[in-house]
């Protein structure tokens, strides 16, 4: 999920901007408007540099690579300031070690981003139907990195038979993280609901 430059076509690289550039700009108008972005900046601080250091554990798959990347659980804990979050997180890692890429900044942002806002939505409406926040991290934790591979394999397909064997690769590869990520996720969220609940976007029952 960070793709590296020169690999993508000119028109999936525009989307990917297209995409990422849009979601910016709403979120951030949304948070103007309604919250008070100051009291969003300690933890999204915290969040951003745990995803920069945590995906740094990676393992190079020709252009793309394996590695923890929990936008889950950046999406359960930031909401939809995840987005942008993920966005800095990813242009560090291209811009300081060259990890993805300027180009493809756009839709690696996209891979990871979109995943980790419906991981928000998915855990603030399953708490309302009654699910407890330990399943519903584990839950939101294992799709939000399903969904990042799955995209990722969508656009690897969409440039074409020379990438189908890259693409199949990068399916397999990334299923253990679907339940690493869900371990971990879960557990994070389970911990926080004892010891700092208010960084969850629900309010924990007693």
């Amino acid at each position: 999920m960070h793709i590296s430059d020169g690999i993508l076509s000119v028109p999936l690289v525009a989307m990917g901007w297209l995409i990422t550039i849009l979601a910016i700009i709403i979120i951030f108008v949304y948070k103007m408007k309604n919250e008070d972005i100051a009291k969003e900046i300690p933890k999204f601080s915290v969040m951003t540099a745990v995803f920069f250091v945590i995906s740094l554990i990676h393992i190079p798959l020709g252009p793309t690579s394996v590695h923890p990347m929990i936008n889950g659980l950046i999406g359960i804990i930031l909401g939809p300031i995840a987005y942008i979050s993920l966005f800095i997180g990813l242009m560090f890692h291209a811009l300081l070690f060259q990890h993805g890429g300027i180009t493809t900044l756009g839709i690696n942002t996209a891979l990871l981003g979109i995943p980790a806002l419906m991981a928000f939505y998915l855990f603030k409406t399953g708490y309302e139907r009654g699910i407890s926040e330990k399943h519903l991290g584990f839950l939101c934790g294992g799709l939000a990195i399903g969904l990042s591979a799955l995209l990722t394999v969508l656009v690897l397909l969409l440039m074409g038979p020379d990438f189908f064997g890259l693409a199949q690769v990068t399916a397999a590869a990334h299923l253990p993280l679907v339940l690493i990520e869900a371990i971990i996720t879960g557990s994070v969220v389970l911990y926080i609901a004892k010891v700092k609940p208010e960084l969850l976007p629900v309010k924990i029952k007693k």
